[in-house]
């Protein structure tokens, strides 16, 4: 029996800061930066912060470095190092510790000046036995198994993958923080440069800087700090492999395990969910969280996003601040889709703001496809 208690804990503040490029900042500063507006929005002050949740690309020990950076004293320093999925478990973890009474205030942070410093996305080294030989472009090609595998079983196409990117393209119109805007077709995606077949470039997401915070609180206390608190209903994680060599099904993913642990806990299921932020660090990620958190049946992901389901305007709203395609993606993604997920639940998404949102799903991957994690939030009428 889970110990997960619905609704005991809520967000209070989300920000982000330096989406795009923000030259002059090494990860510490952008992180700080966001965490500061993120406090502010709550009213919170830094000195009472007491768990600190945090993942940078360039320290293995940022929770340290996070803590003397900003005059902190948490009991509570969480590092782990999931890949982007990180942020989801952090956002567990939290929940049961403010539940429990360990701590007051969580404070969730990142940051990555991945454009401005190096200008490529960086990431762990591949399996040296078993995939190095093979001179695969990682992550990119781990990702082109998946969706070689999925077109071969099921027939999803690359048209299919393209809508994914144009859905993405759609909402970052909306949102003025969005670093990639104008128009981009299907046409113009299928004619994009190839990276790893079936992906071409406009199939993988964008290589930025930027920094994310969100501050978490009791339930009890959260009402008294902002006017619509965002709440965590549900929130779980499940890692299956570590190399895509040893992925057991190229068109399964753990969120099928996390996505039905956190509906229990939520006591809701995907027809409750109002919009879907999505890790889509590239096209068939979309695809294949649609399908695996129950959004449509396992094979039909390509035909569920087509005609626009997905984009401004479709049926489900999905990545509405225009994703890891289209937004921001600096590295790692997954606290970007709690703070959208945050800002649609409090109605404070501007021209991309999707009427009455109640719930919504926050999705995180890391790795190869090999953790997921699910967060599912929700509105005071949720509760």
């Amino acid at each position: 029996m889970s110990g997960f208690v619905r609704g005991q804990a809520a967000i209070v503040g989300a920000a982000t800061f330096g989406i795009g490029e923000a030259p002059g900042y090494d990860t510490l500063d952008l992180a700080a930066r966001a965490s500061i507006d993120a406090l502010n929005q709550a009213g919170i002050a830094l000195k009472d912060v007491d768990g600190l949740f945090l993942a940078l690309p360039d320290d293995m020990l940022s929770g340290l470095s996070f803590a003397e950076y900003l005059g902190l004293h948490p009991k509570i320093t969480e590092n782990n190092r999931t890949g982007g999925s990180a942020f989801q478990t952090y956002v567990y973890w939290a929940a049961l510790a403010l539940a429990m009474g360990e701590i007051d205030t969580a404070l969730i942070a990142y940051g990555s000046n991945q454009r401005t410093k190096s200008g490529k996305l960086v990431t762990p080294a591949q399996d040296p036995a078993w995939e190095d030989p093979y001179k695969a472009i990682m992550p990119a090609s781990s990702y082109a198994l998946a969706a070689s595998r999925h077109m071969h079983q099921y027939g999803t196409t690359r048209e299919h993958l393209a809508e994914v990117a144009v859905a993405a393209r759609g909402w970052a119109n909306l949102n003025p923080e969005a670093f990639a805007k104008g128009p981009l077709s299907i046409e113009d995606v299928l004619a994009s440069r190839m990276v790893s077949t079936p992906l071409t470039v406009r199939d993988c997401c964008l290589v930025t800087d930027g920094a994310a915070a969100i501050v978490m609180t009791r339930a009890d206390r959260a009402r008294d700090l902002v006017a619509k608190p965002a709440y965590v209903l549900g929130a779980a994680a499940a890692t299956w492999h570590r190399n895509i060599t040893a992925m057991p099904d190229l068109t399964v993913s753990a969120a099928a395990e996390s996505g039905a642990r956190a509906y229990a806990q939520a006591k809701l299921g995907p027809k409750d969910v109002d919009v879907v932020e999505l890790y889509d660090a590239f096209t068939i990620n979309t695809i294949l969280f649609l399908e695996d958190l129950g959004f449509c049946p396992k094979g039909e992901g390509g035909r569920f996003v087509s005609g626009g389901q997905i984009a401004p305007g479709g049926g489900l709203p999905v990545n509405t601040n225009g994703g890891g395609l289209s937004c921001v993606h600096p590295g790692m993604y997954g606290l970007f889709t709690l703070v959208e997920a945050v800002a649609q639940i409090t109605g404070t998404a501007g021209a991309r703001q999707v009427p009455d949102v109640n719930v919504a799903v926050a999705h995180g991957n890391g790795g190869v496809l090999s953790s997921q994690a699910t967060v599912i939030l929700g509105s005071g009428a949720t509760l």
